[in-house]
């Protein structure tokens, strides 16, 4: 590979390690080039790249951006996978197919500038998906209001069963004697 190449490739990779939100190293060592591949679709599909990259090249490009912490990891073969927006659906996908085939190895991963090592990515993988998550958080922020409404609601209601009990009251108190 000419220096030219290699240029532009650790400049391209620093530039999605500026944008992204969570990126995950691996060690595929032993994986076989269909498992690769079907991890990769699995990644793809979710809108998360995989890409394999040599150390020297990834200590490049991570210079001057948060994953700067991870440089005493690359070591051995690796591989990043790279996520903009969801953070739990990568670390979901690499934790399963780790578990299941044996040979996948998650070393550490940057989330928003913090270094976290592999048990903290399978706590992360641990976590409902982002839908799931915003779904509570709607849940909740519609439960509010809900309430609200219904104690406003309750006092006039206990209002109008105050007046209604005091005039029942009062029309017992005026019933004529029997003549």
């Amino acid at each position: 590979m000419k220096l030219e190449e290699k240029k532009q490739i650790a400049e391209d990779l620093h530039g999605r390690f500026k944008k992204s939100q969570l990126v995950i190293l691996t060690d595929f060592k032993g994986l076989d080039v269909a498992s690769v591949s079907d991890l990769r679709r699995k990644l793809k599909e979710a809108g998360i790249e995989y890409k394999v990259v040599k150390n020297t090249l990834m200590v490049r490009a991570s210079q001057d951006t948060p994953i700067a912490v991870l440089a005493n990891h690359f070591k051995g073969p690796g591989a990043v996978a790279i996520s903009y927006a969801d953070p739990v659906a990568p670390a979901k996908i690499l934790t399963k197919f780790a578990d299941d085939s044996k040979k996948l190895e998650i070393k550490a991963a940057v989330l928003n500038g913090k270094l976290i090592d592999a048990s903290g990515v399978k706590a992360l993988a641990a976590l409902p998906s982002r839908e799931v998550l915003l779904g509570q958080l709607l849940a909740v922020m519609a439960a509010v209001p809900t309430s609200a409404v219904r104690v406003l609601a309750g006092v006039p209601r206990a209002l109008v069963n105050a007046l209604s009990a005091l005039r029942d009251q009062r029309q017992a108190a005026e019933v004529p004697p029997a003549a």
